[in-house]
């Protein structure tokens, strides 16, 4: 039984996502939900009790792989290892969580205001570290003088494009939909794109 909801949540999920990306928190209605989902509307209230629940549900399943796309910036020692370990998984997570990475974007695009606070000081936290290993890297002279902060942002924005700004991207390469041969050619250019570009060497 644990298994046949979890799959209903995941199908609710997936549909909401889509639902919010496309019309945002507040026009999105349960019942439209449901029936784009293709199950009762009590169904929803009962797996998510609100519809604020179900889009921090939402928001979650992008989130937490985005908190755990970081691991390798943790706990690896090599640079060249660790960013392109970050950079393919971030690429993989737009692939996978198209809508849900939408929502997210448009979630701070507006100022957050739906966004849990524990949500986001984990996110925060996330970005200290990173820095924080970036700045450690620098020192031990492993990559150059750059603004870590900066870089970050590089990183994150390059990499979130290939979901938020989808239908310009396939628009520009003529195809309906991105595939996984288009992911693996972004997070090779944008491997070496940082590598090369921040002179970073293995450690």
């Amino acid at each position: 039984m644990s298994r046949i909801r979890e799959k209903n949540q995941e199908v609710i999920i997936k549909f909401a996502g889509r639902l919010f990306a496309e019309q945002g928190f507040a026009a999105t209605k349960v019942a439209d939900i449901a029936k784009l989902a293709d199950v009762p509307k009590p169904n929803v209230y009962y797996y998510f009790k609100t519809k604020e629940n179900l889009y921090r549900a939402v928001l979650e399943s992008v989130t937490q792989p985005l908190l755990e796309a970081s691991s390798p910036i943790e706990q690896l020692d090599d640079p060249v290892q660790a960013l392109t370990s970050y950079i393919q998984t971030k690429l993989r997570i737009s692939r996978d969580h198209p809508f849900a990475s939408k929502v997210f974007a448009n979630e701070v695009m507006s100022g957050a205001p739906y966004l849990p606070s524990d949500i986001g000081d984990e996110l925060l936290a996330q970005s200290r570290m990173i820095i924080a290993k970036l700045e450690r890297w620098i020192e031990k002279g492993v990559m150059a003088r750059v603004s870590p902060q900066h870089l970050m942002f590089t990183i994150w924005a390059s990499t979130q494009t290939y979901a938020d700004f989808s239908w310009q991207i396939c628009n520009v390469l003529e195809k309906e939909a991105l595939d996984d041969q288009d992911f693996a050619d972004a997070a090779e250019f944008l491997t070496q794109l940082v590598i090369r570009g921040c002179q970073i060497k293995s450690a």
